[in-house]
């Protein structure tokens, strides 16, 4: 079932400890499947050098094993609500990679300091409040909080990044956990200036409708 999905999810797993953004079992990708509306997601604590195509579990949108020999995520149900209220979103990501969640233990955002994140999130990255994990509680905060933004920033827990496909996610996660360093950085030496709304918003028009082939 969703052979092509479970490879495609697979993949977009193993990018996460490739980039750096996980340490040992924890983080995990999903995908949508647009026409059933199941979803495919990693396993609970399996380790990524042992995660084979056939390993990912499917499910429902209320959390019923489809198929699968293991337990899904924890964070499924994070996933799941996030599915339930953007039909845009057929890919999540979430991680705890550090720059990015030294900001989420801090609860503060992450202001347009850079080009790159014009272009990339056209604006800065919010912040949501603590919630509980295993729940939908996180789910209903990032739905609350995350806005146009394809990532958001949970407060003393992680990163949650969204995409029309799970590469689109990936690619979120890791240029997410890219300028948060670089402003990690820049914050030890002194104090960035914002870039102004209008050039976010010309930046980021330009990189969505530009950048790329046609």
């Amino acid at each position: 079932m969703l052979e092509k999905l479970k490879e495609r999810v697979y993949k977009m797993n193993m990018m996460l400890p490739k980039n750096n953004l996980v340490t040992m079992t924890s983080g995990n990708v999903s995908g949508r499947d647009v026409e059933t509306g199941y979803v495919v997601i990693k396993p609970s604590g399996i380790p990524y050098e042992e995660m084979q195509p056939e390993d990912m579990v499917v499910v429902d949108l209320n959390g019923n094993i489809i198929e699968g020999k293991w337990k899904p995520s924890v964070d499924t149900a994070t996933h799941l609500y996030i599915y339930r209220h953007r039909s845009d979103v057929n890919g999540i990501v979430h991680t705890h990679s550090p720059y990015a969640t030294s900001f989420a233990a801090l609860g503060k955002p992450i202001p347009v300091y850079l080009t790159a994140i014009a272009d990339e999130f056209g604006g800065p990255i919010p912040v949501g409040p603590y919630a509980k994990i295993g729940g939908e509680e996180i789910g209903e905060a990032v739905i609350k909080y995350i806005g146009r933004s394809p990532a958001i920033l949970m407060k003393n827990h992680g990163v949650f990044t969204i995409g029309k496909t799970p590469e689109e996610a990936v690619k979120a996660a890791v240029m997410l956990e890219d300028v948060a360093k670089a402003v990690h950085l820049a914050l030890l030496l002194g104090e960035p200036e914002e870039i102004p709304e209008e050039e976010v918003k010309r930046a980021h028009e330009r990189y969505m409708t530009k950048y790329g082939q046609n």
